[in-house]
């Protein structure tokens, strides 16, 4: 089997609301969390907790994005902020 080779390079990533978009994320994985809080016990009847304790760890791991995001965005600006420093918020 041969080794697949990309034929073009890569498109650069899309910039855009990441702090915004990471927190509105966050927020609806919490709000499905507690929509479904109060049918724990049907869920629970059934074996499928897992669908609330899936949309806990999604706010959980949400609010670890956004203060990872939030950093990211601190450090683009301050390295946009120094002249002789180019600015490339790809990762490398």
């Amino acid at each position: 089997m041969a080794k697949w080779t990309p034929r073009h390079e890569a498109p650069e990533p899309l910039e855009g609301p990441v702090v915004a978009t990471v927190t509105g994320g966050t927020i609806l994985w919490f709000v499905l969390f507690l929509v479904q809080l109060p049918f724990y016990g049907w869920f629970d009847d059934r074996g499928q907790t897992w669908w609330v304790w899936t949309c806990l760890a999604g706010a959980g791991l949400g609010l670890i994005g956004i203060w990872y995001v939030r950093r990211r965005d601190a450090a683009i600006k301050r390295a946009a902020a120094q002249p002789d420093v180019p600015v490339t918020p790809s990762a490398e």
